[in-house]
Formats: C-alpha cells, sequence, structure tokens
C-alpha cells in the first residue's frame, strides 16, 4: 500500500529515485546505439541491418510502451503497486543487455544468428518498466509542481547528452563486455535506488492521491499520441541536423557545440521547471515551443560559429521547457488510475514517430528537416492548445 505524506509539494528522495532510473535508461541508450552497427558488421551482417532493427524496435515499442502502462495501472489498481512491474522489467532489461555482448564473445560466430534477437529483445525489455516507472512522477509532486520535479530529470537528460559525444570515444575503447557491462550494472543499482526511496509514497493531494474516480476522457487519448509524435519527430530532426548546420558555417568541432547544448539542458532544466511552476505547464511548454520553432528557422540561416553557439544556447534552453512539460502534460490528461496508460501512449507516439522517420527520413535534406522540424513543433503546440483535461 502507498502512504501520503501531508505539507511537502514535492518528494525529492522518490524523485531523485526516478532519475536514477532515468539516467540508467539515458546511458544503456548510449552504449547501445554507438556498439549497434559494429556488433552487426563484426558479424557479417549489413551495416543497413542496424536502422532496420531500429524501425523494428520503435514499431514494436509503439506498441508496448501503452501496454505495459495500461499493465502497471492494473497492477497498482490490485496490488497497490507498480514496482513489482518496475523491478522485473529492470532485471530482465539488466540481463538481456549483458547478454548482447555475451552472444559475441561466448558464443562466435556459432551463435551470431542470435545477434539481432538479442538486441530487439533488450530493447522490448525496457519497454517493460519506463511508462510504469516514470508515470510514478505524478505521486510525487502536486499537479502545479510536476513541472519543477520533472525538472529533475531533465537535468539527467542533459547531463547524459553532454557526455555523450565527449565518451563516445572512451565508451568504444572498453570494448563491448566492459561497456554493456557497466550499463548492466547501473540499470540493477537505478532499480536498488528507486526500491530504497519507497516509490509508493505519494504526496497527499497529489493526483495520484485524488480523483481517483475521475472519469476517463477516451477523446484526450489521441492527443498525447500526437503531442509524444511531434515532439519526438521535431527533436529528433532538429538535434541530428543541427551539428550539420554547425559544421556549414565551417566550425570544425561541432561536436562541442552539442555538447554546449546539452550543458544548457542540463543547467537551465531546474530554473524552467521553477518558471512553469510559476506560469503554468501549458504556457511554459507553448513558449518552448515557440522558442523551438524560432531556433530552427535560425539554424536554417546561421552563418558562423558564434551565432551557432547563441542557438545552441537557445535551443537548450526551449528544450528544457518543453522537456519538462512533457510527462506533466501526460498524466494532466488521464484520471490518476491511468497515468501509466497516458505516460505510455505518450512515448508511444514518439516511438512511431522514430519508427516512421527511420523508414522515410534517411534521404530528407538539411532543409527539408528542418521544415518538418518546425512544422512537428507547431503540430505539438496545436496539440497542447487544443485540448485540454
Amino acid at each position: 500500500m502507498s502512504n501520503a505524506l501531508v505539507g511537502r509539494r514535492i518528494l525529492w528522495l522518490q524523485v531523485l529515485g526516478l532519475a536514477a532510473v532515468q539516467g540508467a535508461i539515458s546511458l544503456t541508450w548510449v552504449i547501445y546505439n554507438l556498439y549497434l552497427k559494429d556488433l552487426l558488421v563484426a558479424f557479417g551482417f549489413s551495416a543497413a541491418l542496424a536502422a532496420l532493427l531500429l524501425i523494428i524496435e520503435n514499431a514494436m515499442g509503439a506498441v508496448m510502451e501503452p501496454l505495459m502502462g495500461s499493465f502497471s495501472d492494473q497492477r497498482q489498481h490490485w496490488v497497490g503497486s507498480r514496482f513489482p512491474q518496475i523491478a522485473l522489467g529492470m532485471i530482465l532489461a539488466a540481463f538481456c543487455f549483458l547478454g548482447i555482448p555475451l552472444v559475441v564473445v561466448v558464443g562466435g560466430v556459432s551463435l551470431k544468428a542470435l545477434l539481432p534477437f538479442a538486441l530487439v529483445a533488450w530493447a522490448l525489455a525496457m519497454t517493460v518498466f519506463r511508462s510504469p516507472a516514470l508515470s510514478l512522477l505524478g505521486r510525487y509532486a502536486f499537479e502545479a509542481d510536476l513541472p519543477q520535479a520533472a525538472s529533475v530529470l531533465t537535468m539527467v537528460g542533459g547531463v547524459t547528452g553532454a557526455m555523450a559525444p565527449l565518451a563516445s570515444d572512451f565508451i568504444l575503447s572498453l570494448g563491448p563486455l566492459a561497456a554493456f557491462s557497466i550499463g548492466t550494472v547501473v540499470l540493477l543499482l537505478a532499480a536498488l535506488a528507486l526500491r530504497l526511496v519507497n516509490p509508493g509514497t505519494a504526496v497527499s493531494s497529489s493526483p495520484s492521491s485524488t480523483g481517483a474516480n475521475a472519469q476517463m476522457q477516451w477523446a484526450n487519448l489521441p492527443w498525447i499520441f500526437a503531442t509524444g509524435a511531434s515532439v519526438a519527430l521535431g527533436l529528433r530532426l532538429l538535434l541530428q541536423n543541427f551539428p550539420k548546420a554547425v559544421a556549414g558555417t565551417g566550425f570544425a568541432q561541432p561536436k562541442l557545440i552539442m555538447v554546449a547544448l546539452f550543458v544548457t539542458v542540463a543547467v537551465s532544466a531546474l530554473p524552467c521547471g521553477q518558471l512553469a511552476t510559476r506560469l503554468g505547464n501549458r504556457r511554459a511548454m507553448l513558449i518552448g515551443f515557440v522558442g523551438m520553432v524560432v531556433a530552427v528557422g535560425a539554424t536554417a540561416v546561421m552563418g558562423s560559429a558564434g551565432v551557432a553557439v547563441l542557438v545552441a544556447i537557445a535551443i537548450g534552453i526551449a528544450f528544457s521547457l518543453v522537456a519538462n512539460g512533457t510527462l506533466p502534460y501526460a498524466l494532466s490528461m488521464v484520471p490518476p488510475t491511468k497515468a501509466g496508460l497516458g505516460t505510455g501512449l505518450y512515448f508511444s507516439g514518439g516511438a512511431a514517430a522514430m519508427s516512421v522517420l527511420g523508414s522515410i527520413g534517411a534521404n530528407l535534406g538539411l532543409t527539408v528537416s528542418l521544415l518538418v522540424a518546425a512544422i512537428s513543433f507547431a503540430t505539438a503546440a496545436g496539440c497542447v492548445v487544443a485540448k485540454r483535461p
């Protein structure tokens, strides 16, 4: 059974437990993406298989995220806790993650046919716990304070994003067995950290401790999905093409400007969360979307490295405003008893968009990609404005 704490607007200890989970998710995906193509090519598979696997994984994730989220809602109703599913999913994902290099190192050529299945199995295992875990955010803060709580998760994502370009060579130098072993340990430690902070605790009068009998507004669900798809598509296209635009200015190290962008995300996340608490989440998200559209336009025309740095900082701040608001937005669109479904649908939209982009987006030029990114952010803003809980 959960415990309700009276007089506290945000349960920071529990939020930090979720941040550990978010950090583990981010780190393992960084390792996975760094090694995916090399492992496949080393075993004689085509490099194109890496892109195909990501398409398949995202398509399956689009189905699995809301299913696993909904299943965790049932667990919460009947058992009183989502944590058993979260713990099982994280343990399963950890050992599937370790299994990837073991197929390579232990199995050798004789088991090479298992490698694609091991890769997909890990990606599916991650869907077992991601939506159930992150839906817990709704228990840990008053609804008005959710963006401030979510800002800790955004900050962790920013730190991971900043480290990825700098640490990629180091991670690759470790070799697959050591790198994947580190990811496995981090996943297990994150599960332990979440368990130690008593994940069933809830703020009194939080979205999950009141309104248990609120009616489900089924018409809200497509809007959650569409917002998730639009945000994910816009961010992927912008972040994927921003280094190309930076390189076009003549700057020799676009990787460093990407580091500056993610450092800005990490540094601005907490202040942007406080701003969203004062302004209201939807208003802060709209400011973020407008900032993203303007930044996309600036990316298309920037002509020097100095301007690129300023645009990167602007993107980082706008990114924080949007990222802080996405989970609170999804949670606000469903009753507390369907928090897992709402969170899962948001991630489902993102996964579906990534699957489609992987299928048809490889040949998009810089200008077209930025145009689609701007349209995606505008569409996401339209979803936030058009449909209220």
